[in-house]
């Protein structure tokens, strides 16, 4: 195996605010293509200043859809995180690991939660 890949969120997204879906996508991108390579991946949040739950989502939480927890527990290394960031990160890992788990379930939730009746179908 090859050196790792060091990615940075800030080079990546071009600002320090690392908040919009669209900017998550862009990193998960870059993140995707290292772990299908079997590719250890450093993810550097050096310079981030703002940071989201939709973001991180689209950006790494995403991945426990493709990749198994432990591929990515042994590929996938942050560094430069500040401790808030690290727990919204953890939290983020944690709600999609339930939601891939059975994504059914929780979709049928969520239709419930907010009263979707599509009753004109």
């Amino acid at each position: 195996m090859s050196e790792n890949i060091q990615i940075s969120m800030f080079e990546v997204v071009g600002s320090p605010f690392c908040v919009a879906s669209d900017d998550g996508e862009k990193v998960h991108k870059h993140l995707d293509a290292a772990l299908r390579a079997n590719q250890e991946v450093v993810l550097s949040f050096h310079n981030v200043t703002a940071l989201t739950t939709p973001f991180l989502t689209a950006a790494v939480g995403e991945l426990y859809g493709t990749f198994s927890e432990e591929e990515i527990r042994s590929l996938l290394k942050v560094e430069d995180i500040a401790p808030d960031d690290l727990a919204l990160l953890e939290s983020v890992v944690r709600d999609v690991k339930l939601y891939f788990k059975d994504p059914q379930r929780f979709n049928q939730i969520f239709q419930e939660v907010l009263g979707d009746n599509d009753d004109e179908g």
